[in-house]
C-alpha cells in the first residue's frame, strides 16, 4: 500500500472517524486516553509562531495552535480530512494555512522558517521517517523543535483481539508492514523500533531532549482508541527533538 492508498484509506474512512473521534480543539491533543499538552508542556508558547503540523487530519491540534495565536500551517494526504479540516476551521473562528501533500514533501515551505513542527499519531503511516525528518529540519529555524507522537512499537507486538490480554503477535525487530482494517477500511502501519526513530532523529541532525511513554490517564470516560492493554503496554511514544546545525 503506497501513501496514496493510504490517503484512499482516509479518504474513504474521514466521514466516519471525525464523526466518532470527539477530537478536542481547545488543547493540542497526542492520543486517545493519555495527557494532552496541558500536561506535557513539550511545544511551549506559541503566540505569533510559525506552527507547521504533520498529517494534521482534521486539523483539530492546527485549530488548538491558531487559538493560542499561532499561525498555523497543516499538511495531510488526505483531501476528505482536510475538506473536514477547513469546515471546521470555519466554525472554530480561525485561520489555518492547509495543504494537500505528502508529510515529506515540504517544498512550498521555505527553509529556516518553521517555529514548531508538531505530529500527532501521523508518523506510524510513513515508511521512510528519514526523508521526512530531513525535510522537517529543512525548514524549522535553529534549534526549533520537532514534538511528535506516535505509536510506541510495544503496542503493536500485542493481539488486541485476543482473549488473553498480552498475547503476542509480532516480533519486536520484524520490520514487515502491518495491514490492519478499521470499520471495513484497509490500513497499513509501518513498525519503527524506538532505536529507528532515534538513528533517524540523529541522522537528520536533531537532539533528542524528551522522550514519553505516557500512562493513560485514570479510569472514566474512554475514548474510541481505549483498550484494556493499554494499562499494560504504552499505546504511545512521545518525543521531543531539536533542530541542530542548519
Amino acid at each position: 500500500m503506497s501513501n496514496t492508498d493510504i490517503a484512499g484509506a482516509w479518504d474513504a474512512h474521514a466521514r466516519w472517524y471525525q464523526g466518532r473521534a470527539n477530537l478536542p480543539t481547545d488543547v493540542v491533543h497526542y492520543g486517545g486516553d493519555i495527557g494532552t499538552e496541558a500536561d506535557f508542556r513539550l511545544c511551549g508558547d506559541v503566540k505569533g509562531k510559525r506552527v507547521l503540523e504533520l498529517g494534521c487530519g482534521g486539523a483539530q491540534c492546527s485549530i488548538a495552535f491558531a487559538k493560542q495565536g499561532a499561525i498555523a500551517i497543516g499538511v495531510d494526504f488526505s483531501a476528505e480530512q482536510l475538506a473536514h479540516a477547513r469546515q471546521l476551521a470555519d466554525q472554530e473562528g480561525v485561520k489555518v494555512e492547509l495543504h494537500e501533500s505528502d508529510v515529506a514533501d515540504l517544498a512550498f515551505i521555505r527553509a529556516d522558517t518553521i517555529d514548531l513542527a508538531f505530529s500527532a499519531c501521523a508518523l506510524n503511516y510513513v515508511e521512510d521517517l528519514n526523508r521526512v525528518f530531513r525535510q522537517v529540519h529543512r525548514v524549522l529555524k535553529p534549534n526549533a523543535a520537532l514534538v511528535f507522537s506516535t505509536n510506541h512499537p510495544a503496542a503493536h507486538l500485542i493481539d488486541t483481539d485476543a482473549d488473553e490480554p498480552l498475547l503476542v503477535r509480532h516480533s519486536y525487530w520484524d520490520h514487515a508492514p502491518m495491514e490492519w482494517e478499521w470499520n471495513g477500511v484497509p490500513f497499513r502501519d509501518f513498525h519503527h523500533t524506538i532505536q529507528d526513530v532515534f538513528t533517524s532523529l540523529i541522522r537528520a541532525n536533531f537532539r533528542i531532549d524528551t522522550i514519553i511513554e505516557p500512562e493513560p490517564v485514570p479510569s472514566g470516560a474512554r475514548s474510541m482508541f481505549w483498550d484494556e492493554t493499554q494499562t499494560l503496554v504504552p499505546r504511545y511514544l512521545i518525543i521531543r527533538a531539536r533542530k541542530e546545525g542548519t
